[in-house]
Order: structure tokens, then C-alpha cells, then sequence
């Protein structure tokens, strides 16, 4: 009971943490600004910090192998006692360093990808910044409605993209990627990164595995380059004007950093079905756990 009086205390008539004496609402729509000093994990509570160290291996692992590993940081956080949005956030921050560990364990398969890097990381950059501006700028009421058909949306093109591609056709005879909606691609899905972290690593690999023409593992290690680049966008609007909840960040960071360079090994040895259904079965299930809420 005391447990939950103190995590009662934590969250106003919305349901959402309240912020405290020394902050204060910003003025935009829906009245509510973001929430700055916010502190769910109770230190005192080994269990959860264990639970979290373990989530965050295995998100690292996951984002690495096929994309998705922040589907189980999320609801680890929201086990916690998180709110959604304050959930978000700190789970966008803390993938950053899988991310890292992701890029740098699939150095080999970049190689001979310099221009494709270049041009789909600026728009990616651009649509990150459009994400998190939104997250920021709309009301919590939004995002706490749009999340569960974000994870779904996404696991079921995840699901449907080989059978897409084949009705699409390869881009130019297989000579070459379908540049224009490549990018376009890509920048909506970067929009939906710096909005909601959740499945992004989902939504990119469905993305490239439509508009480019080349392995799934290469495009699995281009999916790296690309979520590190909205991941550090992230970072920085969210650390200066979001509910990041900085212990947590600093218990999952190392773990997502080891499990992605982890991950990132084991990808080249799992067939591509594998890698694929993996994430599919994963993000449903957990879309479907967050609609029932």
C-alpha cells in the first residue's frame, strides 16, 4: 500500500506524473507542457533495477538483430510505474547507445553504402526534428491514443513487406534503389521515431526492404546508421525539453550498447525469415497488451 500511495502521489487527476512545485506548464496546445524533473524508479528497489538492466540487453540484442528492442524497454518502463509519455521519452534517450554498439558491430556490412547513408541520414535527421517537435507540442491525450495502432501499424508492415515488395517489383530491373520514395519513406518514418521511439527499427527495415535493392543484412545495418541518427536528435530536444527520467537512462544505456554490438554479431548468423518474424511476433504482442489497457 505504501508502494502505491507513493506512486499515486506521482501522478495527477490525468493520470499522468505531476510535476512538482518548482515546474510549470508551458503554453501549448492542450494546456499541458512537458514535464521537467520527473523521477519514477524508487532506488531502494532492486528488483527493478534488475528487471530494467535485463530489458535493456535484450532490447539492444533485438534492435541489432531485426529492429523493435525498444517494444520491450517501453512496457518494462511502463511496469515501473512510468506514464506513457514520460515512457517514451526516456526510452528514446537510453537506445541511443545500442544504437552505437548496433553501427559499430555492422561496420563491414556498410561498406560500399557511403551515398545511400548520406542522403537517406539527412532526411532522416530533418524528420526526427519534425517528430519530437510534435511529441512536444500536442497534447499527452494524443499520444496515449495513437501508440498501441503505431505498434501494430508498424509490426504488420513489417509482416507484409516481403509480399509488398514482390507486388511492387524490384526498383529499375534491380539496378538501383527507388530513390525518390526511398526518401520520402524514410522521412516519415523518422517522423514517427522522434514522436514515438517505439518499432522505429521496424518501420525503417519494412522501409528499405521496399525502396532499396540489396541484402536484408546490409539494410539491417543501414536500419543502424539510420536509427542512431534519429536516436541523437532525440537525445538532444528531449534532454532539454522532456520528462527524461535520467537514472533509468543510465541503467539501460550500457546494457542496450552491449546487446546491440551483441545483436549485431549474432544478425549475420539468422536466416532472414527469422530476423523478420521475430520482431512481427514481438510488436504485436505488444500492441495488442497496450490497446487492452
Amino acid at each position: 500500500m505504501a508502494g502505491r500511495r507513493r506512486h499515486d502521489r506521482r501522478r495527477g487527476a490525468s493520470g499522468h506524473a505531476d510535476r512538482g512545485p518548482a515546474h510549470h506548464d508551458g503554453d501549448h496546445a492542450g494546456g499541458r507542457g512537458p514535464v521537467y524533473g520527473l523521477l519514477v524508479i524508487d532506488p531502494s528497489q532492486p528488483w527493478t533495477l534488475v528487471f530494467l538492466l535485463v530489458a535493456g540487453l535484450l532490447a539492444g540484442g533485438v534492435n541489432a538483430v531485426a529492429g523493435g528492442g525498444s517494444l520491450l524497454v517501453f512496457p518494462a518502463l511502463l511496469a515501473v510505474g512510468f506514464p506513457p509519455l514520460a515512457a517514451n521519452v526516456t526510452n528514446s534517450v537510453a537506445q541511443w547507445p545500442g544504437y552505437v554498439g548496433l553501427v559499430a558491430g555492422a561496420r563491414r556490412e556498410l561498406v560500399g553504402q557511403g551515398g545511400r547513408i548520406a542522403r537517406t541520414a539527412a532526411v532522416a535527421a530533418l524528420g526526427s526534428a519534425v517528430g519530437c517537435a510534435l511529441l512536444l507540442v500536442l497534447p499527452a491525450t494524443v499520444f496515449d491514443a495513437v501508440v498501441p495502432g503505431l505498434v501494430i501499424l508498424a509490426s504488420l508492415t513489417m509482416a507484409l513487406g516481403p509480399r509488398l515488395k514482390r507486388l511492387i517489383g524490384d526498383p529499375a530491373g534491380g539496378k538501383g534503389d527507388r530513390s525518390t520514395g526511398l526518401l520520402v519513406a524514410v522521412f516519415l518514418a523518422a517522423i514517427h521515431g522522434g514522436y514515438f521511439g517505439g518499432a522505429l527499427g521496424v518501420i525503417l527495415i519494412s522501409t528499405l526492404a521496399l525502396f532499396a535493392h540489396d541484402e536484408l543484412r546490409r539494410l539491417n545495418a543501414l536500419k543502424g546508421v539510420l536509427s542512431l541518427v534519429v536516436a541523437s536528435v532525440t537525445v538532444v530536444v528531449f534532454a532539454i525539453g522532456a520528462p527524461v527520467d535520467w537514472l533509468a537512462v543510465a541503467l539501460l544505456a550500457p546494457t542496450t550498447l552491449v546487446g546491440g554490438f551483441l545483436g549485431a554479431l549474432v544478425a549475420r548468423r539468422l536466416q532472414e525469415n527469422v530476423l523478420r518474424w521475430a520482431v512481427v511476433l514481438l510488436g504485436l504482442a505488444v500492441g495488442v497488451a497496450l490497446f487492452l489497457q
